[in-house]
C-alpha cells in the first residue's frame, strides 16, 4: 500500500468557466478567431482574409480627419417618442439601452474638421445604434452638417451604415429623405462636392435618399448595399438573383458605386478626391 494518497480533486460540475466577453471575435469572412486589440489596431480590418467589421463613429472620426480638428455639432440633440410607440419594449427603453451600450445619443456622429488640410464637413452612422435607423435626430444632424458646409462653401462627406428608416418615429422618419436629399439638392447648386462613403451593410431609407446621392460613392469591399435584402427581393419577385447581388462589387460593375477602397486607404483616397474637386483649405 501506499504510503501517501493522492487528494482527490473536486470539481465544481455546477460552475462553468465562461470566456471573458470582448476579447475575441470570430470573423464572418474566414471563420477565424482574430483578437480584439489586433482587430483594433488594424481599424476594425480582419487580418486574414481582409474582412471588414462594423467600425465605431468614433473610431472612423480619428482614421479619417486630422489629429485634434473635429469639432462636433448638435450633439445635444435627443430622440423623443412622438408617436408613444409601444411594443415589447418601449421606444424610450430602447432608446436609452443604445445609449448605455454605445455612450451615442444617436446613431449618427457630425461636425466639421480637417482632413489632410482640406476643411470639410462630416457626419458618421454608427450601426451599434438601433442599427443606425434613420429617426428625426439622424435626419436632423445630417441635414445640418450639409447646411454648414453649403454655408462655409466646403466638401460634404457623409459615411453611411444603416437598416433603414427608423418604424418607432413613423412617417416622421420617412420625412428625413426627403429632407436630407432637399439639403444635398441646394449643396450641388452651389457647385460644392459631396463625397458619400457606403460600409456594410447601408439599405431602404438611407441608400433610397442620401447615401445614393453622392458626386462621387465610394463602398468599402464587399459590403452589402440596397434597398431591400437580397431575401426579400427574391421572396417577392420569385425570380433567382445573380452571383453577388447586392454587394459593393456588384453595384461597382453594373455603375451604381464608382469605386471600391479598403478602409486603410480611404482617407488618401478621400483626400485625392477633395484636390480634384479644388476645395481650397
Amino acid at each position: 500500500m501506499p504510503i501517501f494518497k493522492k487528494p482527490a480533486i473536486k470539481a465544481d460540475s455546477g460552475k462553468k468557466r465562461e470566456m471573458p466577453r470582448g476579447l475575441f471575435q470570430k470573423c464572418p469572412g474566414c471563420t477565424e478567431v482574430v483578437p480584439e486589440t489586433e482587430l483594433a489596431q488594424n481599424q476594425r480590418v480582419c487580418p486574414r482574409c481582409d474582412y471588414h467589421f462594423a467600425q465605431p463613429a468614433k473610431e472612423r472620426l480619428q482614421n479619417l480627419l486630422d489629429p485634434e480638428t473635429f469639432v462636433e455639432m448638435d450633439a445635444d440633440l435627443r430622440s423623443v417618442d412622438t408617436l408613444r410607440f409601444h411594443g415589447m419594449v418601449t421606444y424610450k427603453g430602447r432608446l436609452k439601452k443604445y445609449q448605455e451600450n454605445t455612450g451615442l445619443l444617436d446613431a449618427v456622429i457630425s461636425g466639421h474638421g480637417m482632413l489632410d488640410g482640406y476643411k470639410v464637413a462630416i457626419a458618421v452612422m454608427d450601426f451599434a445604434f438601433l442599427a443606425a435607423t434613420m429617426g428625426s435626430v439622424v435626419g436632423e444632424r445630417i441635414t445640418r452638417t450639409i447646411e454648414y458646409g453649403t454655408a462655409e462653401r466646403c466638401a460634404v462627406i457623409i459615411v453611411a451604415a444603416s437598416g433603414g428608416a427608423r418604424m418607432y418615429e413613423g412617417m416622421l422618419s420617412l420625412m428625413q429623405m426627403a429632407k436630407t436629399s432637399g439639403a444635398l439638392a441646394h449643396h450641388g447648386e452651389e457647385g460644392l462636392p459631396y463625397i458619400s462613403v457606403l460600409t456594410n451593410p447601408t439599405t431602404a431609407g438611407v441608400m433610397a435618399s442620401f447615401a445614393s446621392l453622392g458626386d462621387v460613392i465610394i463602398a468599402e469591399p464587399r459590403s452589402m448595399i440596397g434597398f431591400a435584402g437580397p431575401r426579400v427581393i427574391k421572396e417577392t419577385t420569385h425570380q433567382d438573383l445573380p452571383e453577388r447581388f447586392q454587394t459593393a462589387e456588384f453595384l461597382e460593375e453594373h455603375g451604381l458605386i464608382d469605386m471600391i477602397v479598403h478602409r486603410k486607404k480611404m482617407r488618401e483616397q478621400i483626400s485625392r478626391l477633395l484636390s480634384y474637386f479644388a476645395v481650397m483649405p
